[in-house]
This record gives C-alpha cells, sequence and structure tokens, in this order.
C-alpha cells in the first residue's frame, strides 16, 4: 500500500508540475506576411518598386528603339556602303543587341535586388516588433501561421502586433 501510494504521489507531482509547465509555456501564432502587407511601409515599398520596374521598362524599351532605328539605317543604306563600312555597321548592331539581351537579364537581376533592399527592413521591422509583442505577452514560443493545419484564434497576436504599431485595420479583413 506505502508503494502505491508514492506512485500516486509521483504520479500527481509530475502532472501538476506538467501542468504549470505547459501553462508558462504560452504558444501563439502570426501571419508575418500579412503583418507585412498592412505596414504603411509595405505600401510605399511597393509604389516604389513599381516605379522603378516602370523605369526598367522604359530602359528596355529605350534600347529596342534604338536598336530598330539602327536596324533601319542598315537596311536602307547599306546598299550604298562598301563591304568593311557593312561590316563595322553590324558589329554596331551586334553591339546593340548584346546590350539588349544583357539589359533584359540584368534588368530581373536588379528587380530582385531592389525589391530586397525595400522588404528586408521592413519585414525586420515585423518580426522584431512581434517578437517584442510575444515577450510582452507571456509567449514562450510564436509559430508562423502560415505553417499551421489548425489553430486557435485567441492565440493569434497579430492584432497585438497591429496594435503596437498602431496600425488600424478595416473591421472586414
Amino acid at each position: 500500500m506505502n508503494i502505491k501510494f508514492s506512485m500516486l504521489l509521483s504520479l500527481s507531482f509530475f502532472l501538476v508540475n506538467r501542468n504549470q509547465l505547459q501553462a508558462q509555456n504560452k504558444i501563439g501564432y502570426i501571419s508575418i506576411q500579412e503583418l507585412v502587407y498592412t505596414m504603411p511601409e509595405f505600401k510605399t515599398a511597393t509604389t516604389n518598386l513599381n516605379d522603378y520596374e516602370k523605369a526598367l521598362v522604359q530602359q528596355g524599351q529605350d534600347n529596342q528603339a534604338e536598336f530598330s532605328r539602327q536596324d533601319s539605317i542598315f537596311k536602307i543604306d547599306s546598299l550604298k556602303w562598301n563591304e568593311s563600312v557593312k561590316e563595322v555597321k553590324r558589329r554596331e548592331l551586334n553591339v546593340i543587341s548584346l546590350k539588349m539581351i544583357n539589359f533584359n537579364q540584368e534588368a530581373q537581376q536588379l528587380m530582385n535586388k531592389k525589391e530586397q533592399d525595400l522588404l528586408a527592413p521592413i519585414q525586420a521591422k515585423a518580426l522584431e516588433t512581434a517578437k517584442a509583442v510575444a515577450k510582452e505577452n507571456g509567449y514562450s514560443y510564436v509559430l508562423s501561421k502560415e505553417q499551421l493545419i489548425a489553430f486557435p484564434v485567441t492565440d493569434d497576436i497579430l492584432p497585438l502586433v497591429l496594435k503596437k504599431l498602431n496600425i488600424i485595420v478595416p473591421p472586414n479583413k
């Protein structure tokens, strides 16, 4: 009987400690993507990125127009030129053509870098604010909402983070 009592006491002690440990390890979740999309800095960054893209597209169109202009000149005037002049003009056309090809490849890299440069500080601010809110509200763990299959609405810390950032979201969101 003494062994049973000892085992029962140990088991109850274990269960009480486990429940206290679980209570101390509060778990929440957040959608960082959703947070970033609601931040005013994101709207500004998106506008800047769109303007940058328009400038790159314009540069690409200018390169294409210059190639077309030079190609037209070559086709019209090549009848008057000797072979040496034609060869020089063909090289010029090839240089412009390569410039267009290289620019198109470089433009995508420039867009990716610009996007990273604009969004990295916003994402960092979102993460740091989420961490601060988690700490302030006693959350031991905060998970990414996108990785969860089922979750209670009460553990979503997004509203707390939005409040800390003074972002008011219309009720229909």
